[in-house]
């Protein structure tokens, strides 16, 4: 349970009490839990969504559930993706684009990811029919989530040792990679039948892809490129789903 703790308080703002989170080998051990917080985060979001949508027009209530999402996880993986967007969409060397990456400050292509990935989960959530709604926004963070484990066991490390990312334990990790995946199925298959499952399969495959990107690129994962995963791949269950009841 401690790595659990541990795993909420790193990936959220909510108030998990430093004791209960345990010491570094607990965090270094949490990582098979980041799908088990985002289905709690989706939990949440998907019920403030409900009580939401009693007294907001769609649209609203989908801007202010897009805004809860960002805010429950510090804005943690939207520095990440903007930072990424800077280093790998620079068309600079592998080095180079690393040293950008740890830059603070947020250039032009940063500022562009943010606001397109803002703007696809709102456009796409809402396009969402009320009766599959709940299930998607259950499955957004899960999805997310779930490719921070992908991406962390499909790639190695792409900074030294002593970077945040580089305690997280490889130990297992396919097998924690497999978990996740049943666990995004499960319960794509339990909240929306077919296209949650479907939702998921092209989350997995989107995942793989930006995997594919950032080794191409620069040769492994960083803090910044999973945020950038997570916040990429939580889009796709509103996308997916929202596709599905367009064509069927």
């Amino acid at each position: 349970m401690r790595s659990f703790a541990a795993a909420v308080r790193f990936l959220t703002v909510l108030p998990v009490p430093e004791s209960w989170a345990g010491d570094s080998g607990h965090l270094a051990r949490s990582a098979p839990f980041f799908p088990a917080v985002g289905l709690l985060i989706g939990a949440l979001m998907a019920s403030a969504d409900y009580g939401v949508r009693w007294v907001l027009p769609i649209f609203p209530a989908t801007v202010l559930i897009v805004i809860g999402m960002i805010a429950i996880s510090g804005g943690l993986h939207l520095d990440g993706l903007a930072d990424t967007a800077d280093g790998m969409l620079s068309a600079r060397p592998r080095e180079r684009i690393l040293e950008i990456m740890k830059d603070s400050r947020t250039g032009p292509m940063g500022v562009a990811a943010v606001v397109s990935v803002i703007s696809l989960k709102i456009a796409a959530l809402s396009a969402v029919p009320g009766t599959l709604r709940f299930a998607t926004v259950l499955l957004m963070p899960l999805a997310g989530r779930c490719a921070i484990v992908l991406m962390m066991s499909v790639l190695p490390s792409a900074r030294r040792e002593g970077s945040l990312t580089s305690v997280f334990a490889r130990t297992g990790a396919t097998m924690q990679t497999a978990l996740a995946i049943v666990v995004l199925l499960v319960v794509g298959w339990l909240g929306a039948s077919w296209a949650g499952v479907i939702a998921g399969v092209v989350a997995v495959v989107t995942g793989l892809a930006v995997c594919i990107c950032v080794h191409r690129r620069i040769g492994g994962y960083t803090g910044d490129t999973l945020g950038a995963v997570c916040e990429i791949v939580e889009i796709v269950p509103a996308l997916a789903i929202a596709a599905w009841a367009f064509r069927v």
